[in-house]
């Protein structure tokens, strides 16, 4: 106890007030005559605030989403704890330890808070007399709602399962990972969750099915769901047509595989894979593949095929042309804006921009000390942004490193980093990037021009049907870099080049212009100046698809009808959807992002490694394909994921 002496006058007599500090140093006792009284508790700092930062008033805005909340430092609990049931929208891309972290310090709170009330509730009760005796065992024996069921709800009686239950529970699930080589993201699933909640309900003695039973009656009974999800499917056809996908990868034994979806406006399934090592350079072998997968759809259903650069798409894409009149060949339009990213990334400052950033993530994260002192300085989030492409990933770490540009400076000039034992070399050769104002202003640079093609990334890998805005999509995109360079003409030939080459040689396609013509936010925009532009391309895309006069003849009425807003189009909900209603489902989350760093990036390991796509040096037709097979393989088949911006 800290000790002192209050001399002053206190009200009502007696002798001085002498105080202290308690040994934790959080409470200010004052003592009368030897009676102690708590004048004020002094409050510890709330270790939340590492994930946010304050605004004025009663708001903070989250590290992680950068969403702003009213409420303070309790709602931003709530928020980064991920429980809908608190009434605060959950954080989509708070780290899974930070989540656990917060939990845990609301369970704590919410138990000491019961733990209070109920012992205010207990010196509240008389002592047991004849007329209370049978009211004071009641309250002896009520129980506090256990902490961590407020935390983690239950699906069957709340407040039952006990912490040791839950605990051994859990190291059950973790012991199931481990033994089976479980990729952690499995437990990021929705169907994970799911799966846990209806075991839950099940209640105590529930067994799960057998490998013999997975293997025959579940598989045979999902694989029948499946099969008439399709067909209802299938029946729409007829009327809305389809799109064939076809994504060429290679596995690590370097076989050539093409997986085969088709897509349509009620959802994307996969068709059947194939093992095209023998013939992958063979147009002949190739064109029959794709003739035959068009026959088991039907040709007369079938609007478009999306075939990716791995493929010879040329010699492909002629034959399809020559002998289905009423089919488009269009390529993979997010394989097309990250060979745009890629032409960026070939400029030599842009080039040696990334090499000098990259200098820096790999010194910080090839030491754990400065890796966890740069993580407390950014509270908690990455440096490194990882996507499913190398030149994605390299813009987006880009950007990330910008917004902690002042944090990174904080960190290496603190205190704290000038007693690390890192290597003081490399520390010195960051130290003097980071100080480096040409450096930042190509690192500026960089964001500048490559956000508005990350931008129509998302918005095609966003898990809504993309063909409709991808037309105006570019054209922004074009605008935003135009509009950046209006100081220097050279520059923005010289990127404008680069997207015009790709998007006028390779991804536009009269499908795009058509799909926007008959876009309602887009015909009915008055700031739209392309609208002329484009209806040469729609008529040509209805000449094409219409093939009898009769057919063309009901479209041109119609047209005019949507044109000039009259009937349907014009009723006041028509009009109230122009611009807020779009097609297919928006998702939260970024969707071009991955949950884990690739720790093998060149962002982060300092040794050379053989790259994924090596494993396509055995075939030349697939050079060039930086993805990642099990990350694009995850998107493709994950549910809503309209990756090939449909």
């Amino acid at each position: 106890m800290l000790s002192f002496t209050i001399q002053r006058k206190v009200p009502g007599g007696g002798g001085p007030l002498v105080g202290g500090l308690d040994h934790r140093k959080r409470a200010l006792v004052m003592f009368k005559d030897g009676e102690p009284t708590i004048i004020f508790v002094v409050r510890e700092k709330d270790v939340c605030w590492e994930y946010c930062e304050k605004l004025e008033g009663n708001k903070v805005r989250c590290n992680f989403c950068l969403k702003v909340l009213n409420g303070g430092i309790s709602r931003l609990k709530h928020h980064l704890s991920r429980l809908p049931s608190k009434g605060v929208h959950p954080c989509s891309k708070v780290r899974d330890d930070v989540t656990d972290r917060v939990r845990a310090i609301v369970a704590l709170k919410e138990g000491k808070e019961a733990a209070s009330a109920k012992k205010q509730r207990l010196a509240e009760a008389k002592s047991p007399g004849p007329g209370n005796i049978s009211a004071g065992k009641a309250l002896m024996s009520m129980e506090a709602a256990s902490p961590i069921a407020k935390v983690y709800p239950s699906s069957t009686q709340a407040g039952t399962t006990s912490s040791y239950d839950r605990e051994n529970a859990e190291r059950s699930i973790a012991l199931f990972f481990f033994e089976n080589k479980l990729d952690f993201c499995v437990a990021r699933s929705s169907s994970y969750q799911l799966m846990m909640d209806v075991v839950a309900k099940c209640g105590h003695g529930f067994r799960g099915p057998s490998a013999e039973i997975l293997k025959t009656t579940w598989l045979e009974r999902i694989k029948s769901e499946v099969c008439q999800q399709s067909k209802d499917i299938e029946k729409e056809w007829a009327t809305t047509g389809c799109t064939i996908i076809a994504d060429t990868w290679s596995d690590k034994k370097s076989r050539a595989l093409i997986n085969f979806l088709v897509s349509s406006p009620s959802g994307t399934f996969f068709h059947k894979s194939v093992d095209a090592s023998s013939y992958i350079k063979n147009t002949k072998c190739l064109s029959d593949l794709f003739d035959s997968v068009i026959q088991d759809f039907g040709p007369e259903n079938v609007v478009q095929i999306i075939v990716d650069n791995a493929l010879n798409y040329v010699g492909v894409g002629n034959h399809i042309l020559q002998n289905y009149s009423t089919i488009y060949v269009s390529p993979c339009a997010s394989q097309c804006l990250n060979l745009i990213l890629e032409d960026f990334s070939k400029i030599d400052w842009v080039n040696r921009c990334v090499l000098q950033a990259q200098t820096i993530s790999k010194f910080i994260y090839n030491h754990a000390s400065v890796l966890d002192l740069m993580k407390k300085f950014t509270g908690g989030q990455e440096l490194v942004k990882t996507s499913f492409t190398k030149f994605a990933s390299n813009f987006l770490s880009l950007q990330s490193m910008l917004k902690q540009r002042s944090r990174l400076k904080h960190m290496f000039n603190s205190p704290e980093f000038a007693t690390n034992s890192a290597n003081k070399q490399q520390a010195l050769s960051c130290i003097s990037l980071l100080e480096d104002n040409d450096f930042w202003r190509t690192v500026e640079e960089s964001v500048a021009v490559s956000e508005p093609l990350l931008k129509v990334l998302r918005e095609v890998s966003g898990g809504r049907p993309a063909v409709g805005s991808i037309y105006e999509s570019m054209t922004r995109a074009k605008e935003s870099i135009r509009t950046y360079y209006i100081m220097d003409e050279n520059k923005c030939k010289t990127f404008l080049d680069i997207v015009d080459r790709r998007w006028q040689n390779q991804l536009h396609s009269p499908l795009h212009a058509a799909a926007a013509f008959l876009n309602p936010s887009i015909q009915y925009n008055q700031e739209i100046k392309f609208l002329g532009a484009i209806k040469q391309d729609f008529l040509t895309v209805l000449e094409k698809l219409l093939t009898t006069p009769e057919m063309r003849h009901d479209i041109t009425s119609q047209i005019i009808i949507f044109k000039k807003a009259q009937g349907m189009f014009g009723c006041n909900l028509a009009r109230e959807a122009h611009t807020t209603t779009s097609p297919g489902k928006p998702i939260e989350t970024d969707p071009i992002l991955v949950d884990d760093i690739d720790m093998t990036s060149d962002w982060v390991e300092e040794t050379e490694s053989p790259s994924s796509t090596q494993w396509h040096d055995r075939f030349g037709a697939l050079d060039g394909s930086d993805l990642n097979t099990r990350q694009f393989n995850t998107a493709i088949f994950g549910a809503n994921d309209h990756i090939f911006g449909l």
